[in-house]
């Protein structure tokens, strides 16, 4: 899941809550879109090998 900011720079965050806190894992920040998508993509790639 990937939100803007108010600064402008996109976060990832995980798609479940942490069952601690309630809240969603910041997975990263970053200054483009298109960087969050593609690190969002090598997170799914990881989970799965």
């Amino acid at each position: 899941m990937i939100r803007k900011l108010k600064s402008g720079e996109y976060r990832l965050y995980s798609r479940k809550k942490n069952p601690d806190t309630g809240k969603r894992r910041n997975l990263g920040t970053f200054k483009t879109r298109e960087a969050a998508e593609k690190h969002e993509r090598e997170v799914q790639y990881f989970k799965r090998h």
